[in-house]
């Protein structure tokens, strides 16, 4: 019992201080970056608002939301604030500027994080198909994987292009250096992670797991995470070098040898130094690489603090 407690009292130290450089870094460096001041008139479709024929795939950043659908998972106040990343629905998030979503499945095609589920499938492609009925020029990177210790779900890619067959751009590396105009009327790059089933190939409607990558830690360090995220930036390619999307999230993760488990609570130790990541990757000289950039609970400055360093690259101005 002693032990214990001591290790939970070095753990609470550990936090405090590394909340404390992240605090210290930004009241030095602050979050001023090319594009920094922009706000977008209309988040709903403020790829259409950069226009879509300057704005090439390779040159977005891409706004992300980590675990996307758990909006409604688990059972309220019981399981679901150890699991729920969102407290929007997805069609709210694509409305407020997310660009890319991240489903994770079960073998009964049921949304799920780790052992809890929420409601089906069904609803997140709905929610998309509503989102592309009222926008004419926005592109959503819709990745669906199947989620760690469950089966595929069965004859899933004929689900998938039965209900977004015209929407979905098919996997071909020169998609990278088009501009969203040159897409158009195709919307959805849908990249399907299975388990087991084999992974979808050149041409194929779907993109697969190499077209979509990150370097994710297990931590609730904020100031660990931080630098993992930049030093693994700084270890890729420049965006228009690359034929793939590169993944940084701007989350910490429960642990369970923390007495603080639940998602929000932790997750917010880094929530508020998006702008600082963007700021230290000028600063280290990798934010030509910076791509897509993730987060739980997303909202409107997260959303502006992407599109505002996208405005930046297509004026030229980084």
């Amino acid at each position: 019992m002693g032990s214990m407690l001591s290790k939970q009292k070095q753990r609470r130290k550990e936090i405090k201080t590394e909340k404390k450089t992240l605090c210290a870094l930004y009241e030095s460096c602050g979050g001023t970056y090319p594009g920094s001041d922009y706000r977008p008139a209309d988040r709903k479709n403020w790829m259409a608002g950069l226009g879509p024929e300057k704005l090439h795939v390779n040159k977005i950043v891409w706004p992300g939301t980590h675990d996307s659908a758990t909006n409604k998972i688990g059972i309220p106040f019981i399981t679901r604030p150890f699991a729920q990343c969102q407290s929007l629905s997805i069609y709210q998030q694509l409305v407020k500027g997310t660009r890319l979503l991240d489903i994770r499945v079960n073998e009964n095609r049921l949304v799920c994080h780790g052992i809890l589920t929420t409601y089906s499938v069904d609803v997140v492609i709905n929610d998309v198909k509503k989102f592309l009925s009222e926008t004419e020029s926005e592109i959503i990177i819709l990745e669906i994987r199947t989620e760690f210790g469950h089966e595929d779900p069965a004859d899933f890619e004929k689900y998938l292009e039965d209900n977004l067959g015209e929407f979905l751009i098919h996997q071909d590396d020169h998609v990278f250096e088009k501009t969203i105009a040159e897409l158009l009327p195709k919307r959805v790059i849908c990249v399907w992670k299975p388990n087991k089933a084999p992974r979808p190939k050149a041409g194929s409607p779907f993109w697969n797991a190499t077209h979509l990558k990150d370097n994710w830690i297990d931590t609730d360090l904020p100031s660990t995470k931080f630098d993992s995220n930049l030093k693994h930036l700084s270890e890729q390619q420049p965006v228009t070098s690359r034929k793939f999307f590169y993944r940084v999230e701007n989350t910490v993760t429960p642990q369970p040898d923390n007495p603080i488990v639940c998602v929000k609570p932790v997750t917010r130790r880094i929530h508020g130094y998006a702008r600082l990541f963007i700021t230290q990757c000028f600063a280290k000289g990798c934010a030509d690489r910076l791509q897509v950039f993730s987060t739980d609970f997303i909202d409107d400055d997260f959303v502006d603090a992407c599109v505002g360093l996208t405005q930046a690259r297509v004026e030229g101005k980084c």
